[in-house]
């Protein structure tokens, strides 16, 4: 059987992982091994961190809308039901980025589809 020499490929190899543990602290950034566990830990945080970045956004965009339309008397799930039954697409994030960049066009949306809530409510 002839000999295989890895040196060249089992290099990069190291390389590749050393380079993705750069800034990691003490030995997971220097020992081969350390770093091997540091990088596979830390993808697998990076993969549950994009899945939770979203929830996160959704929460701060919903707080965020809550805050704006209290202000205007009605409370977030009035508001969502208000938009569903006057058939408004606008998502959460329009939403809220329309309410703390441009409250006065927020503020029209809001009396806009408050007919529509009337006609289930009888108290409004």
């Amino acid at each position: 059987m002839t000999r295989v020499k890895r040196g060249a490929v089992a290099r990069q190899r190291r390389k590749k992982i050393l380079s993705l543990t750069s800034g990691a602290r003490g030995s997971n950034s220097r020992l081969f091994r350390r770093a091997q566990q540091h990088a596979r830990k830390a993808l697998r945080y990076a993969y549950r961190g994009r899945h939770e970045r979203k929830r996160q956004f959704r929460s701060l965009w919903i707080t965020r809308l809550n805050a704006a339309v209290h202000e205007h008397g009605r409370s977030y799930s009035r508001l969502r039901f208000a938009l569903k039954l006057s058939k408004c697409s606008l998502n959460r994030k329009t939403l809220a980025q329309l309410a703390s960049l441009d409250p006065a066009a927020f503020r029209s949306i809001v009396h806009q589809i408050q007919p529509s809530l009337r006609f289930f409510f009888c108290f409004l």
